[in-house]
């Protein structure tokens, strides 16, 4: 199921086989898989929302291992050990269970606040930006927050923070 952003929630179709459907191929889009564990420790990208024939495909939701996926374009945010905070509190606090349309706790939902608050990221738009910008979590799809994938508003609009998922 897409929503108004362009976001497919893969766990609301059926499975899908690792080639291309003919829907797929129809598309025209080209998709990217994000494979972290190959990536290091650490690194997290922002898929921003936009119209580029490019989907972007990332595990999440722990050990429920959902596939998510965006099309837009990658903002990547540099460093290691940027995903720490938000393992803690996944892996840690949730268990590794994911947390897809979870009634979110006041104490856990300000901890992710702070966690994605915490990340900054360079748009694409404003290049006289002297700094990186601060991620903010994006509220109104408190319901589409998950391990691995989490609404956020960056300085180029909407999109998903991904990171490498738990299992």
């Amino acid at each position: 199921m897409t929503n108004a952003n362009g976001v497919t929630d893969k766990n609301d179709r059926t499975a899908k086989s690792d080639a291309p459907d003919a829907a797929d191929a129809a598309d025209g889009k080209r998709r990217v898989f994000f494979d972290m564990a190959e990536t290091g420790n650490g690194w997290m990208f922002v898929v921003v929302a936009a119209p580029t024939g490019v989907i972007y495909e990332n595990q999440g939701g722990g050990t429920g291992c959902i596939q998510y996926e965006q099309e837009g374009y990658l903002l990547p945010l540099y460093g290691t050990g940027l995903d720490d905070g938000l393992n803690d509190l996944f892996v840690g606090e949730l268990q590794g269970c994911g947390s897809r349309r979870l009634d979110w706790p006041r104490n856990l939902l300000d901890r992710l606040r702070e966690e994605v608050a915490a990340l900054h990221v360079y748009g694409s738009a404003n290049r006289d930006a002297t700094w990186a910008a601060p991620l903010a979590l994006d509220e109104s799809r408190l319901t589409q927050i998950d391990e691995a994938w989490v609404p956020v508003l960056s300085p180029d609009g909407p999109g998903f923070l991904a990171w490498q998922n738990s299992d």
